[in-house]
């Protein structure tokens, strides 16, 4: 039955038209942001762990970039702390050779004083951005500390004493239920300053009591206590280096797990532009044929015409 008020062909063909231009302006939106899920309505699971794997992989990266300018301070410190030990190994060598050598006992001082000066730069210069982690202020120690001609050992009123661990955020992580933690590691500031003294406390007066009548007891006392302070600096050196390792390993890691991060966003999101470009090709077909059925359709009421000729 023909109807001129219905034209069912028609319908048809434009319901047919409108899904292929609709089909096609998603292919277009597709092709135009790389992206085949852009928003919530387009897949609502993985639009909420796309947005949830991104924000994790910023603060990734936020951290691998607060973690340089802490790889930076240890790493001045470590500097510090190995030059430091450089002048401690040298000044206990000078305290061994007074053993056996009473003669130039004044120049000996002279080279112990000027190494303890050379020590306290260098100590000084150890901090990173005013971060410091060889305790280049003191520490809050008070007094001198000092040796008797005998050998006997007086300390500083308040000790020279290292700062407390640090706790460094290295990452982030999600439990069973997505909340979020952090991951840390430690850090322990070391007390070069300490080291320092003792060694202050050595040179100073060195010619007058190692020249005493118990010059001998007082030499091999401050040997003693000049190997002690040395492979203090040298354990310092280390712990440092490896917290330095300790953090570089970490770096390594978060600019790995940051790239696989934005990988699995882009797996769920981004749209496949070989797939897009051969649907968009097959959907611009679809239209112009659709757009002719539709043609062909509206001329169907015209044909009605013929029968009352």
């Amino acid at each position: 039955m023909s109807s001129i008020n219905t034209n069912t062909s028609a319908m048809n063909a434009l319901a047919t038209l409108r899904n292929v231009n609709s089909n096609l302006g998603t292919t277009q939106d597709r092709i135009s942001t790389g992206l085949k899920v852009s928003s919530g309505k387009d897949n609502a699971a993985y639009f909420a762990i796309s947005e949830t794997m991104k924000g994790d992989s910023g603060m990734t990266k936020a951290v691998n970039e607060s973690l340089t300018l802490t790889k930076n301070s240890v790493a001045t410190a470590r500097l510090g702390a190995e030059q430091f030990s450089d002048l401690a190994t040298e000044f206990r060598d000078k305290v061994a050779f007074a053993q056996e050598n009473q003669g130039g006992l004044d120049e000996i001082e002279a080279d112990l004083t000027r190494l303890v000066a050379d020590m306290t730069a260098i100590m000084e210069q150890s901090t990173f951005n005013g971060d410091d982690l060889v305790n280049a202020g003191g520490g809050g120690a008070s007094g001198n500390s000092s040796f008797a001609a005998d050998g006997t050992y007086t300390a500083e009123t308040t000790p020279s004493a290292a700062a407390a661990d640090r706790s460094v955020i290295t990452g982030i992580s999600r439990d069973t239920a997505g909340t979020l933690q952090t991951t840390t590691i430690t850090v322990s500031p070391v007390d070069l300053n300490a080291q320092r003294e003792m060694f202050d406390a050595i040179a100073t007066g060195f010619a007058a009591k190692a020249g005493s009548a118990t010059g001998d007891t007082y030499l091999s006392t401050v040997l003693a206590a000049s190997d002690t302070a040395t492979q203090a600096t040298v354990d310092a050196a280390t712990s440092l280096g490896q917290s330095e390792k300790s953090i570089e390993r970490q770096q390594e890691f978060l600019t790995k797990l940051s790239d696989n991060l934005d990988a699995g966003v882009g797996a769920m999101v981004d749209a496949n532009m070989e797939e897009e470009a051969a649907r968009l090709q097959a959907l611009q077909v679809q239209q112009q044929l659709a757009s002719q059925s539709l043609s062909i359709a509206n001329q169907a009421p015209q044909n009605i015409l013929s029968l009352f000729r």
